[in-house]
């Protein structure tokens, strides 16, 4: 008798709740579906910037290995045009952006008579306001994905909460405290749940993983600066030297 009362339960349960993804999407109220297009546009969101942020990083490696050793055989040489023109080649290359500033600014000072002598302190400061623009555009969107790590959960979690409330509503309209009255409400409190999570979890690793990539690269520009300034202030000896 026993085995025959579970299993009519289980075929009750059957018909009142259909466990694919329509079904599960038919029983949520308002509130729990916008909640599910609210994080479905925060993982569009972060996959968005996880691309972009890939593309881009890939092309500033890829190209700054290429210009690294042109514009130090153009150095050597002593041609500052020369090297100006091959930093301009080099577009997505971090470093490129980095030093062309510097040159420049070096190239600038050296041609005119006015402020003679200031070369070097001048190419510091383009160099370093070189470096915060660069360190802006490679850490554009990546703050983004922080921000939805920490708060998608959050915002599951509230998915949650309706979907209980919604399960309670039901054992009050139904008049019943069987499974049946609350599968669909804590169905839905777990799709809502596991979405929230599904969206932070990457979102978490790619800001970790993004953020060490942007030090890797503050790190090289800042020693590419301190080359730069240290062939400048040999270049301005050297000068010195010869008058």
């Amino acid at each position: 008798m026993f085995l025959q009362l579970h299993v009519f339960s289980l075929m009750l349960l059957q018909e009142t709740v259909n466990f694919d993804v329509v079904g599960m999407w038919e029983n949520m109220g308002w509130a729990a579906k916008l909640v599910v297009i609210l994080l479905f546009f925060m993982s569009a969101w972060s996959i968005g910037v996880m691309i972009d942020r890939a593309i881009a990083y890939n092309g500033a490696r890829k190209q700054s290995r290429q210009f690294a050793p042109a514009v130090a055989g153009a150095l050597r040489e002593g041609k500052l045009d020369e090297a100006i023109k091959i930093a301009d080649r080099y577009s997505k290359s971090h470093l490129a952006k980095v030093v062309v500033a510097g040159l420049q600014e070096f190239r600038a000072h050296q041609l005119s008579s006015e402020i003679s002598g200031e070369e070097i302190e001048a190419s510091k400061r383009a160099l370093e306001r070189a470096e915060a623009i660069v360190h802006a555009e490679l850490k554009r969107g990546v703050s983004g994905l922080a921000t939805i790590g920490s708060t998608a959960p959050f915002v599951g979690l509230f998915g949650t909460v309706v979907g209980i409330i919604h399960a309670f509503q039901g054992i009050s309209t139904q008049k019943s405290t069987g499974l049946g009255a609350v599968a669909g409400g804590i169905s839905e409190a777990l799709v809502t749940t596991a979405i929230g999570l599904f969206v932070a979890v990457p979102a978490v690793w790619a800001f970790n993983y993004f953020t060490n990539r942007i030090d890797a690269f503050d790190v090289e520009m800042g020693n590419s600066s301190s080359e730069l300034l240290d062939y400048f202030l040999k270049r301005v000896q050297r000068v010195g030297a010869t008058k």
